[in-house]
């Protein structure tokens, strides 16, 4: 799965390096085997948040573009998109990509990570409950489904990795929680498609075969 989210990453055109930051020499022997560049990082550090920073920071980068290692179906075009924008938008210290969902399921999961925004394309809030919690019918305001994607400039992550966590992060167990709660800006970017975050067995079947029929197997 490593190896794909990878690969998905070098198709991206607005990065100029892409590597895979991990605590396990298992992983980064497979990295390296596949022809990617792999960070081997503390494994006493606690969160992927600090592990990213940790790789990144002596390289000397301006932007830093974060794809979750558990979502092999994440396009190109979505990193392309936050990597972008912050370079286009240098008010803005982060930012995500989300993705409008409407089934009830979905939308209930709670591995589906929900986002609402402002008007400005600022988030509000981050939960794995449904929100905005519908007390009336309003089809003018969709569901978005937030992706693990994040871009962030390196004085801002540095910032993120030493702010001490919030009760918020903690009740949801959602680091992004942490920035907010600190009044940090992070803009929510349309997705360029759907992407799906495997946290079950039941999402690991479902990717391998959407990845066996989308290369002809």
């Amino acid at each position: 799965m490593v190896v794909r989210v990878l690969r998905r990453a070098l198709l991206a055109t607005e990065v100029d390096t892409v590597m895979v930051a991990t605590d396990d020499e298992r992983i980064a022997r497979v990295v390296v085997e596949s022809g990617g560049t792999a960070v081997l990082t503390d494994p006493d550090l606690p969160s992927g948040t600090d592990r990213v920073y940790a790789a990144a920071r002596e390289t000397g980068a301006a932007i830093v573009v974060n794809v979750q290692g558990d979502e092999p179906m994440m396009e190109p075009a979505n990193i392309d998109r936050v990597a972008a924008f912050l370079k286009a938008h240098p008010s803005f210290p982060l930012a995500t990509v989300a993705t409008p969902v409407s089934g009830p399921a979905e939308i209930a999961n709670p591995n589906n990570v929900k986002v609402v925004f402002g008007d400005d394309g600022r988030a509000l809030y981050f939960s794995r409950s449904p929100i905005p919690f519908r007390r009336r019918e309003e089809p003018a305001l969709p569901t978005w489904k937030h992706l693990g994607l994040y871009g962030y400039r390196m004085e801002a992550l540095k910032r993120w990795t030493e702010l001490p966590t919030h009760p918020l992060e903690r009740a949801e167990s959602l680091e992004q929680l942490r920035a907010l709660a600190a009044g940090m800006a992070m803009a929510v970017l349309p997705a360029v498609g759907d992407s799906i975050g495997v946290d079950t067995l039941e999402d690991a079947i479902l990717v391998e075969k959407m990845i066996r029929e989308a290369e002809g197997g």
